[in-house]
């Protein structure tokens, strides 16, 4: 589809469209200092190799809850919550994001956004509808695909991340480092680039197995044992 193609399909989509592979109703860790509703919205075209999500990134798969549901939770938790957080997968892959969004801050709800960059155009449509973002950057340029397995998603990240910054929405930058992967350097690298693009808030995170893919799971435990002791 082209991108005057794609722009007019996310017009039309609305909220009902969404794809929800699943719901948090109480989060605490989504946003920082936020209590929020999180929302998983199904598919990625990324396949991160620690990704703990694995199940829900085929964009084939049915949802598990309706919009219609969560609107109605929402409508009980007026005065509980502070805000909803829009996670996946990668959601600004689906279209009806942006009615989503307009619907809960028609309701008084801040609304956050983890994402990893892939659509740049996408992200761009709804940044202004994002009163908070949660950034992956996964490697350095150059060892990007061999996390997401995809070619294009660094310079697709790039893109995307500045962006956010250009937007002026409050944004914290999370690198989970895959250590069969990334080595200390890179990380440091990874800091040194952030902290350039004038990046204040960016968290790194140890990866963790659960939901991830079993030859992960086989993978990193070979490599931790491959470790020298001390």
């Amino acid at each position: 589809m082209t991108g005057v193609g794609a722009a007019r399909s996310v017009q039309r989509a609305t909220a009902d469209h969404l794809v929800i592979a699943g719901l948090e109703p109480f989060s605490s860790c989504d946003w920082p200092g936020r209590l929020v509703s999180t929302l998983f919205l199904q598919g990625c075209p990324w396949r991160c190799t620690y990704c703990h999500n694995v199940s829900i990134l085929d964009p084939r798969a049915p949802g598990e809850t309706t919009w219609a549901e969560v609107l109605g939770l929402l409508s009980q938790r007026d005065g509980l919550l502070d805000g909803v957080v829009f996670s996946g997968g990668e959601p600004t892959r689906q279209a009806g994001l942006a009615d989503a969004m307009r619907q809960v801050r028609a309701m008084g709800f801040g609304v956050g956004l983890h994402t990893g960059g892939a659509y740049p155009r996408r992200l761009a449509a709804v940044l202004g509808l994002v009163d908070w973002v949660g950034f992956d950057i996964k490697a350095t340029p150059e060892k990007y695909a061999a996390i997401t397995g995809i070619d294009s998603s660094a310079g697709q990240a790039s893109r995307s991340l500045r962006l956010v910054l250009d937007a002026g929405v409050p944004v914290q930058v999370r690198t989970t480092v895959d250590p069969t992967v990334l080595t200390d350097s890179d990380v440091e690298e990874i800091a040194e680039s952030l902290a350039r693009l004038g990046v204040t808030d960016h968290v790194v995170q140890e990866v963790r197995t659960e939901g991830a893919s079993a030859a992960f799971a086989e993978r990193l435990a070979a490599h931790r044992r491959a470790q020298p002791l001390g």
